[in-house]
């Protein structure tokens, strides 16, 4: 009788063996399936004892993430490539430009003509220069190498300073840019370098879409700090405000060939990196961008003064 058992035990854990070997083979069978090809499929199994659907399980769960990692990565690429092309676009065009003039110095003899056509060299250049250093300040940011050194700030003083450098530009462009500053001291904790890029993205932004009406404003509201910029537009209609922080976006091209579209997103982002942020909004034919930053109390040693 002790020995019926013992042959019965044995047979059985046999056939266990036999079925656990089989199914091992089986697993094996289908990641092999899987590395050869590009499958939704999951690892599926006739048996879970013994381990072999835990085993499953993790496969499977290791299976997705690395799914989820190749989308993204495949997603990223894509993206790249459409940033490229994108890029090349944005380059060239004032490139072309810069070319025709220097084709045009070149075959002209009059002295004003060449002033001319060397001041229009100048003005593309600086244009291109600005581009280039919003697309290096984009991949700063986008790689994480953009470092944020938050310190306590006199906004006022930033906002004014700022403004200031701006003054014969609106003066060449006919702008009688409208202010409302408080004599209050309104402080925050930013990096100035960071928060001044923002104001001068701002301004950018009016002076290129705008039409020649600007306003801007600076507020303590509760224990928030709130700049203003507004603009005046001739085709509000085409201003979508859900997406003017879209990477790339331009509401005009034809005003925007010197622009990479970059602007507002990059003022946006830099703005969370600040724990603060950027809205847009229409009142009728102004376009308004409103930053909000953490207001601190001011009259402490220790604030920034030069940025």
């Amino acid at each position: 009788m002790l020995t019926i058992i013992l042959i019965t035990g044995i047979v059985i854990l046999a056939v266990v063996l036999w079925k656990y070997q089989r199914q091992m083979k089986d697993i094996c069978r289908q990641i092999a399936f899987l590395r050869e090809h590009d499958s939704n499929m999951l690892i599926t199994t006739q048996i879970r004892a013994g381990g072999v659907g835990e085993l499953a399980e993790e496969l499977n769960e290791l299976l997705l993430e690395m799914k989820s990692e190749h989308r993204e990565y495949m997603e990223k690429e894509g993206e790249i490539a459409r940033i490229y092309t994108d890029l090349s676009h944005d380059i060239r065009t004032p490139l072309t430009s810069l070319d025709g003039y220097f084709q045009l110095l070149r075959e002209t003899r009059d002295p004003e003509e060449q002033e001319r056509y060397i001041r229009i060299i100048q003005e593309r250049i600086g244009s291109l220069k600005e581009m280039l250093e919003e697309l290096f300040t984009y991949t700063k940011l986008q790689g994480g190498r953009y470092e944020i050194e938050r310190t306590a700030c006199r906004l006022n003083r930033i906002l004014k300073e700022t403004l200031f450098s701006y003054y014969e530009e609106w003066l060449a462009l006919g702008i009688r840019p409208e202010f409302s500053i408080p004599e209050e001291e309104i402080c925050v904790e930013a990096d100035p370098r960071a928060l001044r890029r923002v104001i001068q993205n701002l301004i950018k932004n009016g002076m290129d879409h705008g039409e020649k009406k600007i306003r801007i404003a600076l507020k303590r509201q509760g224990d928030r700090a709130v700049m203003t910029f507004a603009n005046q537009v001739s085709c509000p209609d085409k201003i979508d405000t859900e997406h003017v922080f879209d990477r790339f976006y331009k509401a005009d091209e034809a005003r925007s060939r010197t622009s990479t579209g970059l602007g507002l997103s990059i003022a946006r982002e830099l703005a969370r990196r600040m724990e603060g942020d950027i809205a847009a909004r229409m009142e009728e034919d102004w376009f308004v961008a409103e930053v909000q930053l953490a207001a601190l109390p001011c009259g402490a040693k220790g604030y920034t003064e030069d940025v």
